[in-house]
């Protein structure tokens, strides 16, 4: 793969592009399973034939490889390999990242901001409605909302942050050309148009048990908190907390009834040292954003000083440490700002840290 082909679309008749695609799906038809191996392999390469080589896995055979792709380019998705600049900076990150994304809508989404709502599949009527709330309020600031596609809080969240105007994510646990479960097809459609449909498995895959809690690390590592409104003790939405605590992402739970089986997995991850979740502003503040003030900058436009700072990373991408020493000023005095623009689509963080623009 070329450093400038930051996507790989089914549909371009190119045959270099045609003949790396294919290498990437070998790759992941190989390892997808094994990510921490095929991430290993990969780092050391940079290159999808060469890493399937290092990995002493057997490519599939040209006849699956050329269904796979006619499957991509029948449902509109484009591959994002691992090495892509335009591969999200938070996965990258990661020991078993994914070796090559599927992405039905638009992939910029996955380097934004966002914040994922996980919950039970058969929520009480105070869930549904908490998520209803939070994830309406969290994207009209501007976050993203990113969950499973699942049935009960998962579908809910998706929905609000549609309805109100917002973005969202979904990270499916089948293939890209799949949706799971089927009542959910429309939203799917929906997210597509307005945001992303994500996935990280070779097209055709079917939803297997297992592929649930192996996917749920995605979703955790997208985001910049992860927030549990109703869970049972057996729960993959615990499963999706584990992870997030595993990579450092904050945990936050809506407290419940005492008793509610539907609250029992929140009100112990609260007892051993989640955040509370009260209001949405208590997952949006350390971000250095509230609702409100999202709605006053959005229509006020980005002010002077933060113009100064869109010039200063065009000039010369940097980290936050690099851009305050060259204006001359604590890294500190720079964070809000650079937040709101990050909030605002207008900046993204590499994934070695450094800041650049990505809209004007």
């Amino acid at each position: 793969m070329t450093d400038e082909a930051e996507f790989l679309d089914p549909a371009d008749p190119r045959p270099q592009v045609q003949a790396a695609l294919r290498e990437w799906l070998a790759l992941q038809h190989a390892l997808a399973f094994f990510p921490r191996d095929g991430t290993a392999c990969l780092r050391a390469t940079r290159d999808a034939r060469a890493a399937l080589a290092a990995s002493g896995r057997v490519a599939p055979g040209r006849a699956v490889l050329d269904r796979a792709v006619e499957r991509l380019r029948a449902c509109g998705a484009v591959a994002v390999p691992q090495p892509s600049a335009a591969f999200p900076p938070r996965l990258a990150r990661l020991d078993d990242a994914p070796l090559l994304l599927h992405v039905r809508g638009d992939a910029s989404w996955l380097c934004r901001p966002s914040i994922a709502i996980v919950g039970s599949r058969a929520p009480s009527a105070y869930g549904r409605a908490a998520a209803e709330r939070f994830a309406a309020e969290i994207a009209r600031a501007g976050v993203v909302v990113v969950s499973g596609l699942a049935t009960g809080i998962d579908g809910v969240a998706h929905l609000a942050a549609l309805e109100s105007g917002g973005t969202t994510v979904a990270v499916q646990a089948c293939g890209p050309d799949l949706v799971y479960p089927r009542t959910h097809r429309h939203l799917a459609e929906r997210i597509a148009a307005c945001g992303a449909l994500v996935s990280e498995l070779f097209p055709a895959t079917p939803p297997r048990p297992a592929n649930f809690p192996f996917r749920n690390r995605l979703i955790s590592a997208l985001a910049v908190a992860v927030l549990v409104v109703e869970a049972r003790l057996r729960s993959g939405s615990l499963v999706t907390a584990r992870h997030a605590a595993d990579q450092g992402v904050d945990v936050y739970a809506l407290p419940g009834p005492l008793g509610a089986p539907t609250s029992e997995g929140t009100n112990r991850l609260l007892r051993d040292g989640a955040h509370v979740a009260l209001e949405p502003e208590d997952l949006l503040r350390p971000l250095g954003w509230v609702p409100e003030r999202a709605r006053r900058r959005r229509s006020a436009g980005i002010d002077p000083r933060q113009r100064s700072l869109v010039a200063a990373i065009r000039e010369a991408p940097a980290t936050l440490d690099e851009l305050a020493n060259r204006l001359g000023t604590a890294p500190e005095r720079l964070a809000l700002d650079l937040v709101e623009l990050e909030l605002a689509g207008t900046i993204a963080t590499d994934r070695d840290g450094r800041l650049r623009v990505v809209r004007a």
